[in-house]
């Protein structure tokens, strides 16, 4: 029998395809994907720094690693990266705080009542294209350069994705599921429990999603003024100091705090709305 299958051409047009179809397997792998991209990144940008595509300013992934680990043993300004990442990330979380307690209720108070989307909608759209480094100066005038100017203009630039978001979720809420509940004999109190909160709370997390990116991109403005820790303070000494690879290397490491943190978000979504993951897993 064994001879048999040797001497048919077809078996090995057979392993070869198996042996095919686990490479091709392994390949479109998400995870070895990931790898694969990350991997190529950082040699096209240790080429580009071996070519000196950007002059002297671009440094190699590896001298990024060093100063990366250098910073976390070695003070800079009396602290350590740890304590500098410490300083930023404790105000995007209070001001992340204070503009979820004030944004997502005013999104949903003006989703709900016409009389408050009235009063409220007009400033509301007033403010909301300034930019939130538009308000260090004013913040600086109101509350000096400590810590409470850097956490009012974080504010600013969180608050808007949080009323905004909370506002299209109770608005954008499907009508025939509303009408279901009514047909069933549902009162108000009902649908808003059973029926509207649940429906909005994913347009709610996904505000809360760019709420933090706003959080952090603002932090970094905060701290380019007037401030003597945090990351902002890392990446303005590596521009004083034209070394590029600590401005990339605090660039890192928000990148990576603050992926981390979203991550967090996304598993509280999947926690309060688990009927998502489950429609999504259905899709």
């Amino acid at each position: 029998m064994s001879k048999i299958l040797e001497a048919n051409p077809n078996t090995e047009v057979l392993e070869g395809a198996r042996s095919s179809f686990s490479i091709k397997k392994i390949l479109y792998n998400k995870y070895v994907l990931y790898v694969i991209s990350i991997c190529l990144f950082l040699i096209v940008l240790d080429l580009f720094a071996v070519l000196q595509v950007f002059g002297n300013f671009m440094p190699r992934p590896i001298e990024v690693l060093t100063t990366l680990i250098n910073m976390t043993v070695t003070p800079l300004a009396g602290k350590t990266l740890p304590m500098h990442l410490w300083a930023s990330l404790r105000r995007v979380l209070i001001a992340f705080a204070i503009a979820v307690f004030i944004g997502v209720p005013v999104g949903v108070l003006m989703g709900f009542s016409s009389v408050a989307n009235a009063i409220i909608s007009p400033i509301f759209h007033l403010f909301k294209p300034m930019p939130p480094i538009a308000w260090i100066s004013l913040a600086i005038l109101w509350l000096g350069i400590g810590e409470a100017s850097k956490v009012f203009i974080i504010v600013i630039g969180a608050i808007v994705p949080c009323i905004l978001n909370s506002y299209n979720g109770i608005r954008l809420v499907d009508e025939s599921l509303k009408d279901a509940l009514r047909m069933l004999g549902g009162n108000r109190r009902q649908e808003i429990i059973e029926v509207i909160f649940p429906a909005s709370f994913p347009a709610i997390f996904a505000g809360l999603q760019i709420s933090l990116s706003m959080a952090w991109t603002t932090v970094l403005a905060a701290e380019l003024v007037g401030a003597r820790e945090g990351m902002g303070f890392i990446i303005v000494m590596g521009m004083n100091l034209s070394k590029p690879s600590m401005i990339i290397a605090g660039m890192i490491v928000i990148a990576l705090t603050a992926f981390m943190i979203s991550m967090a978000v996304n598993y509280l979504e999947r926690w309060v709305c688990p009927w998502k993951t489950e429609l999504e897993t259905t899709e």
